[in-house]
């Protein structure tokens, strides 16, 4: 769907937060859900219902564990409620304990993946680049307590898997991945997926593809995944035989019809956002101290992100002040993942000094803005969107006057 549009930016009186029309009459979301075919997703719960068959790995969900081994290159796939279960079912069933090693951009949920079974994340510096961890980073912060490394492919680019993986190795410890960004891309040509020991999916509604809510676990691994499908349904091997500690982590018959039906479409949404991605870089190209995160060639993305970086001292605004700008037409734009891990709670008091030896961390994470994409969006809005943010950085000195009263 593409939303209405109104005039284009042309001068500072243009601008919604100076007083003129905002550039778009319907706000454009980050994350906005994809439904994919809905007679296709409604045919199968009616056939869902017409079985009464709702939950408990019925045909959808294992149809569906099929469908993604194959997208992520690996043996087995366990389908989960969610992608934060799938992380907490995942580290738990690698054996996990102590501290583990994470970078604290990302998501809070990684983080309390780990807390949450009283693992103490451990938090590590990134690239100012890439925004990855760093693995010389991770070496230098492994000691006796450490019992693995979470990886975190962000913004849905594989990170530097083989320098991580020869760090857990001279170490001997695990290596596992949160891919919740990176559904569909690659790393060195090879699916993400397939690397460390297990790798976790997201399905949650804001991805491309979605589940309505949803998660999964990937592995070469049989003896791994056998334990993470006991654990997922409170330990069953059989109809009343308890064999293993576990919970309640399946993901549901409709979830799986839905995962199923957009899986239909999934090129199609990732050809979209390329082509919006491609947008966004011609559009920005010519913008002072506004920074496109690239996705080098080479490598297959689903590029479900629109990444840029705010330099306020040569675009005039800072980061906070640009989303202002963006929201007051109807974009809005997010902070991710503002202020960073180490800096919420519980982890603010547990890691007092954490900002000392992160000052890469603080950096990104005071200048990311992430933008609109997906079906909503498409050239003529980003060119709009364009016109805004040149116009913003044209007339900065009064756009930031107006801000600052």
């Amino acid at each position: 769907m593409t939303v209405a549009r109104t005039i284009r930016k042309t001068s500072a009186s243009d601008l919604a937060v100076l007083g003129g029309t905002p550039a778009f009459t319907a706000p454009l979301h980050v994350g906005r859900p994809n439904v994919g075919n809905t007679e296709a997703f409604l045919a199968r719960v009616k056939d869902i219902l017409d079985r009464e068959w709702l939950t408990n790995n019925g045909p959808y969900v294992t149809e569906f564990e099929e469908k993604i081994a194959e997208l992520a290159g690996t043996k087995h796939c366990v389908a989960m409620a969610n992608g934060t279960v799938a992380l907490e079912i995942a580290t738990r069933a690698l054996g996990l304990r102590g501290e583990v090693i994470v970078p604290a951009f990302t998501f809070v949920a990684t983080a309390h993946a780990l807390m949450w079974q009283g693992i103490r994340p451990v938090f590590c510096e990134i690239d100012k680049r890439t925004h990855h961890i760093d693995p010389d980073a991770v070496d230098a912060l492994i000691n006796q307590h450490t019992s693995g490394i979470l990886g975190v492919h962000l913004w849905g680019r594989g990170c530097r898997v083989d320098a991580l993986a020869a760090v857990a190795r001279r170490h001997g410890i695990p290596l596992m991945f949160d891919a919740c960004h990176a559904l569909g891309a690659t790393w060195g040509g090879k699916a993400i997926g397939g690397f460390g020991r297990c790798e976790v999916f997201s399905f949650h509604a804001t991805k491309f593809l979605n589940t309505l809510e949803g998660g999964a676990v990937v592995t070469d691994d049989a003896e791994l995944a056998e334990k993470m499908r006991l654990m997922r349904n409170f330990g069953f091997a059989g109809e009343d035989r308890v064999v293993h500690l576990g919970t309640n982590g399946k993901m549901n018959e409709i979830s799986a019809a839905m995962g199923l039906t957009l899986l239909e479409d999934r090129e199609n949404f990732q050809r979209l956002n390329e082509r919006n991605y491609l947008a966004y870089r011609e559009e920005l190209a010519a913008v002072p101290g506004v920074e496109l995160l690239q996705y080098p060639a080479g490598e297959r993305y689903n590029y479900q992100y629109i990444v840029l970086t705010i330099d306020e001292n040569v675009f005039g605004l800072t980061r906070d002040e640009t989303i202002t700008v963006l929201r007051a037409e109807n974009v809005l734009a997010r902070r991710y993942f503002y202020p960073g891990c180490h800096r919420m709670k519980p982890y603010s008091a547990m890691h007092e000094y954490a900002h000392v030896r992160l000052p890469v961390t603080d950096d990104v994470a005071r200048r990311v803005v992430v933008l609109p994409t997906g079906p909503q969006v498409d050239p003529e809005g980003i060119a709009r969107i364009g016109d805004v943010l040149r116009q913003a950085a044209r007339h900065a000195p009064r756009v930031a006057a107006q801000l600052r009263q």
